[in-house]
């Protein structure tokens, strides 16, 4: 086990932070001005406000919910890896700003107490790994329970039209498309989110990142919006 994991005292550097993650590019962690970039298309995608609350699911460590927090009125991130809430609590809590906890996305999103107080949601980088049936239970949850959140950031999503950029000459992607388990999880078209968010009450826009964007390639982010 990585010794940052095994002792979450220690205090991580940010390549360490990136990396257990896997916010990588072969392996290695991405540099800050991509950071600028990802932090800078959520807080326009979602519109943030100082009086935002934010709840960020499947969060992991923390990394990218830190630079959310002085922007708003205060964040609350969930996560299924306890090693990585661990991560997150022990250096990212501030109390009544900044709070995490353990629990996969499905049910956080149908047990967390008083969702009325959340105004925004982000899911950044994790959602082609929940399942199908994970997936709609999400959106469908967020749509019907969090009744005040009007804007859902759903970042980093892999574009099924574009897997073909992603995997080199040779290799067959067909396999692993559908697979939320493998190690790009499942890969959708935008029209496939598109019609995934409003089976749930959402209408949704697509945005891509702009080219010096080191996932611009192959991946899109979407921004929800409620319409009911």
């Amino acid at each position: 086990m990585n010794s940052t994991f095994a002792d979450p005292t220690v205090v991580p550097d940010d390549d360490e932070l990136w990396r257990q993650i896997k916010r990588t590019v072969n392996g290695k962690p991405v540099g800050p001005e991509q950071i600028r970039l990802i932090v800078d298309a959520i807080v326009d995608g979602l519109d943030l406000a100082p009086s935002d609350t934010v709840l960020d699911i499947a969060c992991g460590n923390g990394a990218l919910t830190r630079h959310l927090v002085d922007r708003v009125s205060s964040v609350h991130g969930s996560d299924i890896s306890r090693a990585l809430i661990d991560v997150a609590s022990t250096h990212f809590t501030r109390p009544g700003r900044c709070s995490f906890e353990v629990a996969d996305a499905a049910s956080s999103v149908r047990t967390i107490e008083r969702p009325e107080r959340f105004t925004k949601v982000l899911c950044y980088g994790s959602f082609s790994y929940f399942s199908p049936q994970d997936a709609a239970i999400v959106l469908k949850g967020l749509h019907d329970r969090f009744m005040r959140v009007d804007r859902v950031f759903v970042g980093n999503l892999p574009d099924r039209d574009l897997a073909g950029r992603f995997y080199r000459a040779g290799i067959d992607p067909a396999p692993l498309l559908d697979d939320a388990a493998s190690a790009i999880g499942q890969w959708r078209t935008a029209a496939q989110f598109d019609a995934l968010a409003r089976a749930s009450g959402w209408s949704c826009q697509i945005r891509r990142m702009p080219a010096s964007f080191y996932a611009a390639h192959y991946r899109y982010d979407a921004v929800l919006e409620r319409t009911t």
